[in-house]
């Protein structure tokens, strides 16, 4: 037999094992790696496409603006004179008598009236030369309001009191017409005041330059709990 010529160091096989465990742990370790490793699908990013816009540019024309032709001159007014035949009647016709003399008899001449008087009796007056007034003055008056008025029930349940203003129109011949309120209190009494006006006896109508006309006439009327 030979001697084995190699030294204890150039020995592999003492040394075998721990190659062994190496390599093992080495193949485990790639093994774990392995479950443990993660991979990612491939995601396409798109970005969309780049459309040009080929559409051709309109082209605005510029024009220029012609002034506007001068007005035409104005049409003179012609006057239209119309011939009136000799048999057409005409009114307001004046005759005029050339054969006249002193002798001639002459119509006499009637004015025609005016439409004044019939405005003047229309017209309502505030202030005239003399002032409409109840008959028998002003104290038979306020002894026909305190004789007449009926205090209303509900204004004296709810203790209303105070002037109610009324205001009327003393016609030509004295009646009293368009009784309304210009300010109430309520409670009844607004309509109680305007009842006691209608029912007054004829007035003294009031005159203007001596004609009786129609004038209007404010009166407040008081309710006063006793």
């Amino acid at each position: 037999m030979r001697d084995s010529k190699k030294s204890k160091k150039a020995d592999l096989e003492s040394k075998k094992m721990i190659f062994i465990e190496i390599g093992l742990i080495i193949a485990l370790a790639g093994v774990l790696l392995a479950f443990e490793w993660k991979s990612y699908e491939k995601q396409e990013l798109d970005l969309g496409q780049l459309v040009v816009d080929d559409t051709p540019e309109e082209m605005v024309e510029i024009t220029q603006q012609e002034k506007p032709p001068p007005p035409p001159p104005p049409q003179q007014q012609t006057t239209v004179i119309e011939i009136v035949e000799d048999d057409m009647e005409i009114e307001d016709e004046i005759e005029i008598d050339v054969e006249a003399d002193q002798e001639t008899v002459v119509e006499e001449y009637i004015p025609v009236e005016d439409d004044d008087e019939e405005e003047e009796e229309a017209q309502i007056f505030t202030v005239v030369e003399s002032m409409p007034g109840f008959p028998g003055g002003e104290t038979a008056m306020k002894r026909y309001l305190a004789e007449n008025i009926q205090y209303p029930q509900m204004a004296r349940e709810s203790g209303i009191q105070g002037r109610v203003f009324v205001t009327f129109v003393v016609e030509k011949d004295g009646n009293v017409t368009d009784v309304r309120v210009l300010r109430g209190i309520g409670g009844g009494c607004d309509e109680e005041a305007i009842r006691v006006i209608k029912n007054m006896p004829r007035w003294d109508p009031g005159k203007q330059r001596g004609k009786p006309v129609r004038v209007q006439f404010n009166m407040p009327i008081m309710f006063k709990l006793n």
